[in-house]
C-alpha cells in the first residue's frame, strides 16, 4: 500500500482547527469558507484512515490520532516554509518592529529571530521587551508585531500558546512561611502582579510588597536570595528557583494566553516573521503547577 502523501494545504487547515478549537475560527483565519476547511479535514482523514477530531455542539476536540499528528503537522509546515522562503523570498528586506514580555524576549523570542536572520539576512529586528498590555494599542505606530499576555480568552490577536503562572521561591529558603509574605513584582499594569494580589488577599493570607522591578533578572535575583517571593511563566521558570503549590500554602494562580497582534496593513516583511513565529511557537508548554 502506497504512502499517503500530506499536503501541506491540508495540514494547514488541520492546524488551524486544533489551534482554535473551532472550524468557523479557523475559516476565519485562512480566509476560506467553514465549509472548504471541513471539506479539507474530511480529505485528511480520509487520507490517513483515521478521525483526527472529536466533535461535539459544544466543542471540536482532537482524537488521540489527531493530537500525535499535530507535532509532525508543525514541522512539516515549518520545514515548507523555510524551503520556499529560502528559495523565493530570501532577498526580502526592511524592519520589523516588535515587542514582547521580557521573558520571552530574553529566552523564547532568541532562537526563532536567530533562525529566522539565517533565512532573511535583509531583514532587520528591532525587539523592545516589557509590560505587554498596552503594547496592541501601539500597533502601528510603534510597533508592527505585539507578543502580549491575556487573561484566558481575552484581549483578541492570534493565540500562540496556554502559560500557567507558578510561585517562586528561592531553592533552600522557606520564604512562603514568613508572615506578612514579602512578594517581589511588577509594576502596575502586569498581569501577574493584579493577579499575585488578589490571589493572596481572596486566601487572606497577609502580605508585603517587597521589591519592585521592570526587570525580569533582577526579580529572579531577589527570589533567589530568599528575600521575597514572586511569579513566573511555566515555559521559562528559572531552574534556580523553586515551584511554590497550594501544598506549600500559597493559592492557585491562573493561566493565561499569549497571543500575537499584527499592525493593519502589516509589511511583507513584518508578515513573514509572524508567520514564523506562529509556527515556532505552536509547541506544548510544560506546565509546573499541580
Amino acid at each position: 500500500m502506497a504512502t499517503p502523501d500530506l499536503d501541506p494545504d491540508l495540514l494547514r487547515a488541520f492546524v488551524a482547527v486544533a489551534e482554535y478549537r473551532s472550524f468557523t475560527r479557523a475559516a476565519t483565519m485562512l480566509n476560506r469558507t467553514q465549509s472548504a476547511v471541513s471539506m479539507q479535514i474530511k480529505r485528511l482523514e480520509e487520507r490517513l484512515g483515521v478521525a483526527l477530531f472529536i466533535r461535539t455542539k459544544a466543542h471540536v476536540d482532537l482524537s488521540a490520532p489527531g493530537e500525535a499528528l499535530l507535532g509532525y503537522a508543525r514541522r512539516i509546515l515549518l520545514l515548507n516554509q523555510e524551503a520556499v522562503d529560502r528559495l523565493r523570498e530570501h532577498k526580502v528586506e526592511g524592519l520589523v518592529r516588535i515587542g514582547v514580555m521580557d521573558d520571552y524576549g530574553s529566552l523564547v523570542l532568541p532562537p526563532l529571530l536567530s533562525n529566522f536572520a539565517s533565512n532573511y539576512p535583509g531583514i532587520h529586528v528591532e525587539m523592545e521587551t516589557g509590560l505587554t498590555a498596552h503594547m496592541p494599542q501601539r500597533l502601528g505606530e510603534a510597533f508592527d508585531l505585539v507578543i502580549a499576555m491575556h487573561p484566558v480568552g481575552e484581549g483578541g490577536g492570534e493565540f500562540l500558546r496556554r502559560e500557567q503562572a507558578v510561585w517562586a521561591s528561592s531553592a533552600v529558603e522557606l520564604i512562603e512561611r514568613i508572615d506578612p509574605l514579602p512578594v517581589a513584582l511588577y509594576p502596575p499594569g502586569c498581569l501577574f502582579r493584579k493577579w499575585a494580589m488578589e490571589a493572596l488577599d481572596s486566601h487572606n493570607r497577609g502580605w508585603r510588597l517587597a521589591f519592585v522591578s521592570h526587570s525580569m533578572a533582577a526579580v529572579e535575583s531577589i527570589a533567589a536570595q530568599g528575600l521575597a517571593v514572586t511569579i513566573f511563566k511555566a515555559s521559562t521558570f528559572p531552574k534556580k528557583l523553586r515551584a511554590l503549590t497550594e501544598r506549600d500554602g500559597m493559592p492557585r494562580l491562573p493561566a493565561a494566553d499569549i497571543c500575537l497582534h499584527r499592525a493593519p496593513n502589516i509589511s511583507r516583511p513584518a508578515s513573514l516573521l509572524a508567520d514564523h513565529i506562529v509556527l515556532g511557537m505552536a509547541q506544548p508548554v510544560l506546565s509546573l503547577a499541580s
